[in-house]
């Protein structure tokens, strides 16, 4: 058996020691005047023997402790699993809380949660800020509360009548606990659940269930494991009296807390706790003389982040370093290597390589060295977001352009310097000035992305604000840059090259519509009357001269098809947006790239649909509603213009993308200022249906087959019709709409003014270059397909009809009215004839008849009868869709079969 618990007579106990070996005591150490040793047996073998009500009543104060927890930080999910336990272990406890009562800290906890879950359901704003398994655990749990504490419903409202009897009541445990107590006295009934909870000694009146500060709880556990502290005097006095008087006693109680017995215990016990309040309040008082202190005295001064105010350069060169080529060129790669690296202070390497520059024209390096640390410089600047999506700060695009063009300005001064991708470091020449000066490096590639940086930040602010006109003045910065580096490309780059800095430049020029040209197109010069600044302004290079130039190099010269494409689409787009409707349209069809545009990659297809439009809106200013039309159904009829043209991207789909797809989305829009205006956009379309096929409807009522021109125009129609109430007109569809119902009637001044008018002008009409030719051309469309529409539908009335009267009635002169009807009966939509001394057109009754009506039906159901027996011999033949089996060269395409779909097919997937 081990000393640790002998407990024998004073002969036996001094016969065991000196039996023994003396062990020496340990330095500093207090715990009495013999070791203690316990072999491996019984250290494996400590037991501690609880009551059952200990051990109860312990496992609820644990997860009472662990609900206030979760409360504390919010956490409901938690709070539901801990009461879903804690109503179990209550469960097993029963027995005990029969005979002993409902504890006090049960009640306490069961009223503490329903006002803490009562106050979290009456907080709206932050029940929106929960997440799900908060805001379900919320309303779960409350609900379990309410149900639960219905059995302790009186327990709860003596509680809650006088919260501070039971908090003074725990408090006096508590503190019977901290100063500790013998065996004799922790019996089965002397504990309770007060010696398990830490609570505080003090607890508000008014705030007994809200949460206390962190900081007040820090100081009151400090308090209590001061008080819990091991009274280590006492107990070396009582061991020292034990040897005195020859007493053993158990070993184990020299390390329990001894109670006070005498007066003077009692006295001194209580004057520590005062002195310790005492320290506490003092300790409280003096933060906010310290603070004040610290605001008057001004020897502390509030800094940001941590970082000092004054910064001091950091030194690039030892004190007596010589600086000479090899010693700035080897810094310069110490401070490019830490560049990617992880904790890479990206701010602090630029300025390292601007005072490099610095140091470096200070010693008079030569500009070969300086050179090179400004391409890395300008490379530093484009690294320092290291996320694509998000763009450079105004002051860093600032540095930017400077530095382009500080290094552009050190190029043209010096063109003994090349540079170039195909430059070895081995082989660059930074000092010999007997020998051309070569550095490794691409003024291209920095221009290129340098109007990618400027892309994003145009992407990326908002199009309405005045920051975003701000940043747009800087697009005369990046196209002098560009021009700058097309000069020096010119003298001293590869054709490669020439080619790339041409697109950047028709890139930036090919959506501009050049107003002074156009003026100097409408108004002949003279140069008598014009200032001297008007004329230097119109001496400069039209932009169809420059376009012209710089694309038919890009045609002649280029090896890639991307670069040939792009320049091709700018230039058909630049030709119709000034109006040149020929020769943007003969580009078109000779580069054919309506036939492979679908294998293109997502930028170059919305530039193809930007040009389509564009080709579109330019045919409808000319009058050729056709082609307009054709030109703008695939954009239209898909529904998704918006997105097919890079202008925004629409709510389904972003439902059908991750955030990945999103971001590359967003990262391929176009800038605000290239938008194409999608209302003008739908309105042509619209308009240009509008006049192909009402005259259409008019002249094939009858026919049951006819086929739709414009699907989405016949929906806007249906949707008119649907109306229960039919108001004047709002939007530009409403008028579209019920300017074709007055159209179909033949009245084309209703027409007229449903189309032309104020509020169409101001969203529409005035947007174009020349409104009024617009609108003029509109009118005189109006007017001719009004009368084809009047005629379609009232011939039947009439045997006879005079030109005049036509003229008249839709004020068209008589040569007009007179080839307009020509041509109907020409193309034999109009059964009729002109006679021409009286100027009249005579009506031929070509009606069908009843019996002519249903031979006509049955024509037509024996020809779909023929077309679906020869499908079916087809399938049995071994043909399926569009192939059929040949022994010899396996499966062999059909050119012949489905052709007529084909087209449209093809024709469909052009549109991005």
């Amino acid at each position: 058996m081990s000393r640790f618990f002998t407990t024998g007579s004073d002969s036996e106990s001094e016969s065991s020691l000196s039996g023994e070996e003396l062990v020496t005591k340990p330095v500093g150490g207090n715990y009495g005047k013999q070791p203690l040793l316990l072999s491996e047996d019984e250290e494996d073998t400590k037991r501690v023997v609880r009551s059952a009500k200990d051990k109860r009543f312990e496992e609820l104060t644990n997860l009472i402790r662990t609900i206030r927890n979760a409360m504390k930080i919010r956490d409901v999910t938690k709070c539901l699993e801990e009461f879903e336990l804690l109503g179990k272990a209550y469960g097993k406890a029963k027995s005990i809380v029969d005979k002993e009562g409902v504890p006090r800290f049960y009640i306490r906890i069961l009223a503490d949660l329903e006002d803490y879950l009562n106050e979290l359901w009456e907080d709206k704003e932050g029940k929106k800020k929960m997440n799900k398994n908060n805001a379900k655990a919320l309303s779960t749990l409350r609900q379990k509360i309410r149900k639960y504490n219905r059995d302790f419903e009186s327990h709860i409202t003596n509680y809650k009548q006088n919260p501070e009897q039971s908090a003074d009541e725990d408090a006096e445990k508590n503190e019977e606990d901290s100063e500790g107590s013998s065996d004799e006295d922790e019996d089965d009934d002397g504990v309770t659940a007060a010696a398990f909870l830490k609570k505080k000694s003090e607890v508000p009146s008014g705030e007994s269930r809200k949460f206390l500060k962190k900081e007040d709880e820090d100081e009151d556990s400090e308090d209590s494991e001061d008080s819990e502290a091991w009274d280590t005097s006492s107990t070396s006095s009582d061991s020292d009296s034990e040897e005195e008087e020859g007493k053993q006693t158990v070993l184990a109680s020299r390390f329990l807390k001894k109670a006070p017995t005498t007066e003077e215990d009692k006295k001194a016990a209580e004057k520590k706790r005062e002195d310790k309040a005492k320290k506490k309040h003092d300790r409280k008082s003096r933060r906010p003389d310290e603070e004040e202190e610290d605001n008057e005295g001004g020897e502390w001064e509030r800094v940001r982040g941590g970082v000092p105010l004054v910064k001091e350069k950091p030194k690039m060169f030892a004190k007596g370093t010589e600086i000479t080529h090899a010693v700035v060129i080897k810094k310069l790669n110490e401070i490019l290597q830490a560049r990617g690296k992880k904790g890479t202070d990206r701010a602090a390497q630029i300025e390292l390589l601007q005072l490099l520059v610095q140091i470096a024209s200070e010693n008079n390096l030569g500009e070969g060295v300086i050179v090179k640390i400004k391409f890395n410089i300008i490379a530093s600047l484009y690294d320092y977001n290291p996320n694509l999506a998000t763009y450079m700060k105004p002051e860093m695009w600032q540095k930017c352009l400077d530095c382009i063009n500080e290094l552009m300005d050190i190029l043209f001064a010096n063109p003994n310097i090349f540079v170039g991708e195909n430059i070895l470091e081995e082989s660059e020449n930074l000092h010999n000035a007997d020998q051309p000066l070569r550095v490794r490096g691409c003024i291209l590639t920095l221009v290129e992305r340098m109007d990618e940086e400027f892309t994003k930040i145009m992407q990326n602010t908002d199009p309405h604000s005045q920051e975003y006109v701000e940043h747009l003045k800087d697009e005369a910065q990046v196209c002098a840059i560009i021009e700058r580096v097309q000069r020096y490309l010119e003298e001293k780059g590869t054709t490669e090259e020439i080619c790339r800095v041409y697109l950047r430049r028709i890139l930036h020029t090919y959506y501009k519509f050049d107003y002074k040209a156009h003026q100097r197109q409408l108004t002949p010069p003279e140069g008598s009357s014009k200032s001297e600044q008007d004329q230097a302004e119109n001496e400069g290079e039209d932009s169809a001269v420059l376009m012209e130039r710089l694309c038919k190099y890009i045609y002649a010269k280029d090896r890639t098809d991307r670069i040939r494409t792009c320049a091709i689409l700018c230039h058909i787009y630049h030709h119709a947006l000034h109006s040149r409707w020929y020769q943007a349209r003969d580009l078109m069809l000779m580069s054919h790239l309506q036939d492979n545009i679908q294998h293109a990659d997502p930028p170059v297809q919305i530039l193809y649909n930007r040009t389509m439009v564009q080709l579109g809106i330019c045919a409808f200013r000319q009058g050729l509603t056709k082609d307009a039309h054709n030109a703008l159904l695939d954009i239209q009829s898909s529904g998704r213009a918006k997105e097919l043209l890079g202008q925004g991207l629409l709510l389904r789909s972003l439902q059908e993308r991750n955030q990945e797809q999103e971001k590359v989305e967003r990262r391929r829009q176009v800038p605000f200022h290239l938008h194409i205006n999608l209302e003008l956009l739908e309105c042509v379309y619209l308009v240009s249906a509008m006049l192909l096929e009402i005259p259409y409807m008019a002249a094939h009522e009858s026919d049951a087959r006819r086929r739709m021109i414009s699907k989405q125009f016949h929906h806007q129609l249906r949707v008119g019709e649907r109306q229960p109430l039919l108001g004047p007109p709002e939007s530009m569809r409403e008028h579209v709409v019920a300017a074709s119902k007055a159209m179909k009637m033949g009245d084309w001044k209703t027409c007229h003014s449903f189309i032309i008018n104020e509020k169409m002008n101001g969203k529409v009409w005035d947007l174009f270059p020349e409104a009024d030719k617009v609108r003029t051309m509109l009118v005189r469309k109006i007017q001719e397909e009004s009368l084809r529409t009047y005629l379609f539908t009232y011939s039947s009335v009439y045997d006879s009809i005079s030109m005049e009267t036509l003229s008249d009635m839709f004020e068209l002169d008589l040569p007009t009215v007179h080839s307009i009807i020509s041509k109907m009966i020409i193309n034999e939509e109009l059964m009729a004839s002109l006679d021409q001394p009286t100027q009249t057109v005579v009506m031929h009754r070509t009606e069908p008849t009843a019996q002519q009506n249903l031979a006509l039906q049955l024509a037509e159901k024996l020809g779909s009868l023929v077309e679906n027996n020869e499908r079916v011999f087809d399938h049995k033949q071994g043909t399926y869709g569009g192939y059929f089996r040949d022994q010899k060269d396996g499966y062999r395409k059909n050119e012949g079969y489905m052709r007529r779909g084909g087209y449209r097919q093809q024709q469909s997937q052009t549109a991005y």
